[in-house]
């Protein structure tokens, strides 16, 4: 059938008992999004080559890019006029619109490249791009810094937090300013300030990273804030990551990479006269304490208003009283630009009641758990203290419970400098609560008096999910939430006990589902430099990272959780279409499994060495059946086949062809050993757990002749328990499985069910994030604090109710349930396939993802016994189309890019 799509012009066509529906308006297509590295203008990389992509906005439908051209300058006027270019490509034949490099003259510290983009298509030649685009180089080599690190040269404590120093240095500027940047970092956690104003909304500089190894630091703009004449630069350096307490189980647990905080700062001005002033932090500088006594991410916060030093960062400060500082011989050598994303304050929750529990306290309910802090607006008088405790859950008597802090204070502790109203906010501490108690005031607050101030690294929100249950929805939600909460600069297990540290474990698993739902590509490419800098000479990965030696012997190396040097960086590569990452990442990679191999011996049977297993699998008093565990060796091997797998596609990526070859051989030997120490010759896996069956069938262990007959195993496990029993490592893959031998059913099922254990039971207990454990708080209402290595119950080892693994059924919700997915070879969503499954009672389900090239979206519904399901397709990709009708069958249809509806 031929047809033609003219302007405005709107056509329906019934195919095949399908009806499909087009609309275009004809119009030449346009760039937008142009990014560099992920970033929108960013400034300050130190990336020899960045890479440029960009979007092709177009109401045409089947939109293909053909060509592009590239210009770059050194400023605007000549990329406008076309001359002076650092950088032309001229018109290159070419669909690729994402993670091109740079391949101009060679960059140099300090310099601003403008660049423009034009496109052609089969529908047509776009324009110029503004051409106001630019990335910006940081110090690209460690001659460039001519700052010192400075400190108040005070030790830390082992167990206590100090004082928080405050630098300051005042300096004049004789010349008309042009531009100017500072470039800063610390040993600490710093906010910097000029003439009394900060330089930037980041929280938490210079973020988290194995410091000893890999230290990162940020270039900031301020040239609106200084001005011609005398000017002033004041930073405070808290303890954060750096001297503050870590790993609350290890004593003493503070001190981890140092001692000592300090500074390294250094200001270049480029003056309109064409010459350039630097100042930098020295021995010139003095340094005090003020109001912030104590600073602590576990503990919370002293801040004590009388101490506070009006204009100690401005201008004609008098310093009598300030101390010199001293400078520290630290390695620069070890300092990178920024990668990842800031921290910042993102949004604002309101508190939804304010009551006295039973015991006497007053609670102020914020009505989500979150991560941050309160600021407030309260009234006091000269002397007197006010303390804020933050708790996340209630027992059942609705007491405040706090005994899963495991000794994290969380408290902010604030005493008023005179009588009168005062708004505060802490400084360098956060807390996860979703309660808080205050207490010290003489008068019952408002809520309006109260703020939650929510933080996490400022990653774009790129996925939606929505379906007609609102128990789904809440679980969405609640996965989201759970990802903000721990995806602050790290990807952390928790973030309000004391421990809040990048276990490796969980990020893998939870991997792609945060892709869905955030642009983590950043994020993850700065974590994985340091799981890389911290994996051991032979090739074992922490369990987490950045990693602190408080695991002893056994803190590396455990499957599943040091795979994650596999699992991310493909993840990323999958989502993004990143190819970088895993040239970056390959020789961790390659250790890992080298690693993997040299334990394992000849026989290639590797089941030795400390392991979590399936770490919260469901458990039960009944002696009968004591609970879903899973031997560990089971899991090694299948993720043993898993990383080979990884590495050998990998390999294949990179061009590696005789690597690729290895360790596809390699990985068909381990299935071999796989199949004959697990897998009987009736298709039962060895623990028959759902996740040794998950992971059997998951990673593509078992033979071919027996898959269906394994299977049938699996799902009769399902059916017999009528719940979930997997713990973090057989979770993601359960529906997944389910769906891939056909038991549609079955895992829409397990999905609503609100039963204890589900994804489900939490919600229906009024959970607003995802909890640790299935029975966080147990069906009697009893907050469950067992042991997760023992029956002990008196021991009080862990209970999480901001915790993201269980949160990984979010990729099965986007890419079974509404259906979207890319191909093998259509990485980044450059070839997709739209698939929506209709089943467990639902009767719609939509979902939208924010990928490298546009906004792709798969939204289905039941009318009757018609399924309707509209879907959006960006420009420069292409999609298969299966069309369900309500019975669950499917036919397939090719799109280009568009928007689309389709009926059966």
């Amino acid at each position: 059938m031929k047809y033609h799509f003219s302007a405005f012009l709107s056509l329906t066509l019934i195919i095949t008992g399908i009806m499909f529906t087009s609309s275009t308006i004809a119009k030449n297509p346009g760039v937008t999004s142009l990014v560099t590295e992920y970033k929108t203008n960013p400034l300050g990389i130190d990336i020899e080559k960045p890479r440029l992509s960009w979007k092709i906005k177009s109401a045409e439908k089947n939109v293909v890019q053909t060509a592009y051209h590239i210009q770059a300058a050194l400023s605007l006027s000549d990329l406008k006029k076309g001359k002076n270019l650092v950088w032309t490509t001229g018109k290159v034949e070419s669909d690729q619109s994402i993670h091109i490099e740079y391949e101009g003259e060679k960059l140099k510290s300090r310099q601003r490249i403008y660049w423009r983009i034009k496109v052609w298509t089969n529908k047509g030649a776009s324009s110029w791009s503004s051409g106001q685009d630019f990335f910006e180089m940081a110090l690209m080599n460690t001659e460039d810094w001519e700052a010192e690190w400075i400190s108040d040269g005070v030790l830390g404590d082992l167990y206590e937090a100090k004082e928080i120093p405050m630098f300051r240095k005042e300096f004049a500027l004789n010349k008309t300013i042009k531009s100017a940047r500072v470039y800063a970092t610390s040993l600490g956690i710093y906010e910097l300030k000029i003439n009394g104003k900060r330089v930037s909304d980041a929280l938490f500089a210079p973020g988290w990273t194995s410091y000893n190894k890999r230290h990162q630091y940020q270039t900031y703009d301020i040239t609106d804030h200084l001005k011609k004449g005398a000017n002033a630069i004041g930073a405070t350096v808290a303890d954060g990551w750096y001297r503050g307490h870590l790993a609350g189980w290890a004593h003493p647990n503070r001190n981890q990479y140092g001692e000592k905080l300090a500074l390294l700062a250094q200001i270049e001005v480029n003056y309109t006269d064409g010459t350039k002033e630097i100042i930098t932090s020295d021995q010139s500088w003095k340094y005090n304490y003020g109001p912030i006594r104590w600073s602590d991410i576990y503990m919370g916060e002293q801040y004590d208003a009388r101490m506070e030093i009006p204009g100690w960062d401005m201008i004609n400060y008098d310093e009598k009283g300030w101390m010199s500082v001293e400078t520290l011989d630290v390695p620069k050598s070890q300092l990178f630009a920024q990668v990842a994303p800031f921290v910042r304050r993102m949004l604002e929750v309101k508190p939804v009641s304010i009551s006295v529990t039973p015991e006497g306290d007053t609670l102020v309910n914020m009505g989500q758990n979150m991560v941050g802090w309160v600021k407030w607006k309260l009234k006091g008088k000269k002397d007197q203290a006010v303390i804020l405790r933050h708790i996340e859950v209630l027992d059942k008597h609705g007491n405040i419970f706090t005994t899963n802090l495991k000794g994290a204070k969380q408290e902010i502790n604030y005493t008023f400098k005179e009588d009168g109203e005062v708004e505060f906010e802490p400084n360098f501490t956060f807390q996860g609560f979703q309660y808080f108690t205050i207490s010290g005031l003489d008068y019952m607050p408002k809520p309006e008096e109260f703020t939650g101030v929510v933080i996490y690294s400022d990653m774009e929100l790129t996925g939606e999910f929505t379906c007609s249950n609102p128990l789904i929805n809440k679980l969405q939600q609640n996965i989201q939430w759970g990802q903000r909460g721990n995806f602050l600069d790290v990807p952390t297990d928790c973030p309000q006990r004391q421990e809040r540290l990048g276990w490796t474990g969980d990020a893998q698993v939870f991997a792609p589902t945060a892709a869905f739902n955030m642009d983590v590509a950043s994020f993850f490419t700065k974590w994985l430099g340091d799981v890389a800098a911290d994996q051991r000479e032979d090739g074992a990965v922490g369990h987490i990272i950045p990693y602190i030696d408080v695991l002893g012997e056994g803190g590396h190396g455990s499957a599943a959780w040091a795979d994650a040097v596999t699992v991310v960086p493909y993840t990323v590569y999958q989502y993004y279409g990143d190819k970088r990452i895993l040239a970056t990442n390959y020789l961790a990679m390659k250790a890992w499994v080298e690693y993997m191999r040299g334990k394992a011996g000849d026989n290639l049977l590797y089941n030795t060495g400390f392991h979590y297993g399936d770490w919260l699998a469901y458990t039960t008093d009944n002696s009968d059946y004591p609970g879903a565990t899973t031997a560990k060796d089971i899991i090694q091997m299948a993720y043993f086949a898993r990383s080979t797998e990884l590495l050998s596609k990998t390999a294949g990526i990179l061009g590696k062809s005789e690597e690729e070859k290895e360790y596809s051989e390699l990985l068909e030997k381990i299935k071999v050993v796989f199949n004959d120490e697990y897998i009987t010759k009736n298709g039962r896996v060895s623990s028959n757990t759902q996740t040794a069956y998950v992971l059997a069938l998951g990673f593509d262990l078992v033979p071919k002749e027996k898959e269906l007959l394994t299977a049938q195993k699996y799902v009769e496990n399902i059916r017999k328990f009528g719940h979930i029993t997997t713990g973090f490592v057989g979770t993601p893959l359960v529906c997944h499985v389910l769906t891939k031998y056909g038991y549609n059913d079955d895992a829409f099922n397990l999905l609503t069910r609100k039963e204890y254990p589900s994804w489900l039971y939490p919600v229906t207990k009024g959970a607003t994030t995802i909890w640790e454990r299935w029975d966080g708080i147990m069906p009697n209402g009893d907050i469950n604090m067992k042991s997760a290595f023992t029956t002990d119950d008196d021991e009080d080892i862990m209970n999480s109710f901001n915790h993201y693994a269980y949160g990984a059924i979010g990729d099965w919700m986007y890419k079974v349930v509404a259906g979207i997915d890319f191909t093998d070879d259509g990485v980044g969503f450059k070839k997709m396939i739209i698939k929506p499954t209709i089943g467990g009672s639902l009767t719609n389900a939509s979902a939208s993802q924010e990928t490298m090239y546009g906004t792709v979206r798969s939204s289905w519904r039941l009318e009757g016994e018609r399924v309707i399901l509209d879907v959006e397709i960006p420009s420069n990709t292409s999609a298969t189309v299966f069309v369900p009708n309500a019975k669950g069958e499917y036919e397939k249809h090719k799109i280009g890019s568009g928007i689309y509806k389709f009926e059966r």
